[in-house]
């Protein structure tokens, strides 16, 4: 005869093994709450965790205690505490940061992301929209729709966002009037359509009494529409217009575990796949057939959208990471030149011509920006002229990359659309952007095959190539050493060219000023010269203020390994100031020069330069030598 107590305990393993099995199949819902400042969306849900019963004892002990001692609802619980977990947001109660949260109820799984409503924050709000499927945009019943509120309606369908629920929250502190809710309605309905928003489903609530949460609430009879939570697991959240689409996967991952196994392993970005189906490496444009689709479950006859896989190819092909694989039929575009909706997250605001890391998909290259065509007001959509973009802007502008990718606009594919731009100095993420289309002229033009290449020329004149690149402040010597430097390589037979930078204005670059723009440009221009140069063999020396470090380095991107050779004229300001032969500095002093390097407009040292010549204690004679016997030893 069975012990009572081991059936007892098997029908509690049955029990739970059923709840995790029907727990694992729920369908995952992500979305995110945004609007303005003080909307209520932290409140909201902790309403949301609190209904759903996703609260412990202890946590709701602890609640109850924070409440009050720093809530703001006198001593009641405030459940805008349960998400605002750094300090400073319970002190100021509102959101800095993006706070996620997952909870679950009898028929889905939610993943959200409480976002911040401060415009200071909007950055945030659009790092949490990025993988939502759904927007909550909350609108405080006694302001009505704000400017923040349509800033962040505008991002929601700027990222594609399909699914979108108006809920005009506070509907208590207005009496739960009907005619203030269909006011707003009708304002925000006007908004919506003006930026491509066509439906919306709009319900009134009340986070903090828990009106129109979890059901339907007798404080508004006039309301017949559904409740938030129960909206929020019946809302259809498809996947087919991705899984309808070609096959991409950008490849994250070469998976090489011994020498019999070799797998590429990503996300499918779109479509689908099946062992046997013809596909296509880009940008190399190699093809081969998929001999198996590899999960942790085990083979697989089939992979789709939103899947993370591992092919495995039927031919030795070379491919890495950042490279794309797609279906042979049905190739992506590959360009180097796109027309790109930006917005700009970084509080420095965005620098014309500067070169920026750019993340799109699994790959990074480098991506230089050009001026704004035009920026958006998010509150008419009136396209306004622009020179830059600074904090929270939204604008159009052409991005060139340091070489071609394959890629999707971002309205068909938004992982081969979707990207980031990253300083290359700080790390720091400065923007967020969305591939319109590629220029044309990106794929008009074609590198033409020579006979005589650039070793050709460098072996006619018997000589490697070089770019000596003299930086440092205006009047550190710098001109001086690199005219000292031709004539002792001229002495030496030596095929050489000097750019000069007060030269090169007279002619190639006589259309630029000296803004932090026109700079970077006047040094791109030098740059590409330079190259062209050292492509003929020549040693170019260059003089030139550069004080920035991004643009050296973006010259040195451009040469071969070990051409480039920076050479750092260090020169205290003092001693450059003293020297003043053109008498510059004087004019920057009494303000007669603006955005001069040292005074009003900063010079960025080198961190490694090949070489570096201290002008306090080396003579411009002996600056020359030193550089040529790294040139020639």
């Amino acid at each position: 005869m069975t012990d009572p107590i081991y059936k007892t305990d098997a029908l509690i393993a049955e029990d739970i093994d059923a709840y995790l099995e029907a727990h694992q199949h729920k369908t995952m819902l992500r979305f995110i709450t945004c609007g303005s400042v003080d909307d209520g969306k932290s409140t909201l849900i902790g309403r949301l965790l609190y209904d759903s019963k996703m609260i412990f004892e202890d946590q709701l002990a602890t609640l109850e205690a924070d409440s009050k001692r720093v809530g703001t609802q006198g001593g009641n619980i405030d459940f805008a505490l349960l998400v605002d977990g750094l300090a400073a947001e319970r002190e100021q109660g509102i959101t800095i940061d993006v706070a996620y949260r997952f909870f679950a109820t009898e028929k889905r799984k939610f993943i959200v992301a409480d976002t911040p409503g401060h415009e200071q924050y909007t950055r945030n709000m659009v790092t949490g929209a990025s993988t939502a499927d759904l927007a909550v945009i909350l609108i405080d019943a006694r302001k009505g729709v704000l400017t923040q509120t349509r800033r962040h309606s505008y991002l929601v369908q700027l990222l594609g966002i399909k699914n979108v629920v108006l809920a005009v929250n506070k509907m208590d502190l207005v009496d739960y009037d009907q005619a203030t809710y269909d006011a707003i309605i009708e304002d925000y309905t006007n908004f919506a359509r003006s930026i491509g928003i066509e439906e919306f489903v709009a319900i009134p609530i009340s986070g903090l009494a828990g009106d129109n949460i979890a059901a339907h609430s007798d404080t508004m009879p006039w309301y017949t529409g559904p409740a938030l939570l129960p909206h929020l697991e019946e809302v259809e959240i498809s996947n087919t217009v991705e899984q309808e689409q070609p096959f991409s996967m950008p490849v994250q991952w070469v998976n090489r575990p011994n020498l019999d196994f070799r797998g590429f392993a990503g996300l499918v970005a779109t479509g689908s796949i099946r062992p046997g189906d013809s596909v296509r490496v880009l940008p190399s444009g190699k093809t081969s057939e998929v001999a198996r689709i590899v999960s942790l479950e085990g083979d697989r006859d089939l992979a789709v959208a939103g899947e993370s896989v591992t092919l495995t190819l039927k031919d030795e092909i070379d491919c890495s990471r950042g490279q794309v694989i797609v279906a042979a039929q049905a190739p992506l575009e590959v360009a180097d030149q796109f027309e790109s909706t930006i917005v700009w997250m970084d509080e420095q605001e965005m620098v014309p011509g500067r070169a920026y890391w750019m993340k799109i998909g699994t790959q990074t290259v480098s991506a230089t920006v050009q001026h704004p065509k035009y920026e958006v007001n998010v509150n008419t959509q009136e396209q306004l002229a622009a020179k830059t973009l600074d904090l929270n802007a939204i604008g159009v502008a052409n991005i060139t990359l340091d070489r071609e990718i394959p890629f999707d606009a971002y309205d068909n594919n938004h992982a081969l659309g979707g990207f980031i731009l990253i300083d290359k100095i700080t790390n720091a993420t400065v923007a967020a952007g969305l591939i319109n289309f590629a220029l044309r002229r990106s794929t008009n033009v074609h590198w033409q095959a020579t006979d005589i290449d650039r070793a050709d020329h460098a072996a006619m004149k018997n000589q490697k190539p070089a770019v000596v690149w003299l930086t440092g402040l205006s009047g550190s010597g710098k001109s001086t050493i690199g005219n000292i430097l031709e004539k002792k390589l001229a002495r030496m037979n030596r095929h050489t060219f000097l750019l000069d930078g007060d030269n090169v204005r007279h002619g190639l670059n006589k259309d630029l000023g000296f803004t932090e723009a026109d700079r970077i440009e006047n040094i791109r221009r030098v740059g590409e010269v330079a190259k062209l140069m050292t492509d003929a063999g020549l040693i170019v020396i260059t003089a030139f203020i550069s004080p920035f470090r991004s643009e050296r380095d973006m010259v040195r991107s451009m040469m071969q390994p070990g051409e480039f050779v920076e050479v750092f004229v260090d020169t205290p300001l003092e001693v450059a100031e003293e020297r003043d032969v053109k008498g510059l500095y004087a004019k920057a002093r009494s303000g007669q020069l603006k955005n001069f390097t040292g005074i009003d407009s900063p010079y960025e040292a080198p961190f490694n330069a090949e070489i570096r010549i201290d002008t306090t204690a080396m003579s411009p004679e002996e600056a020359a030598d030193a550089i040529i016997d790294r040139l020639i030893p």
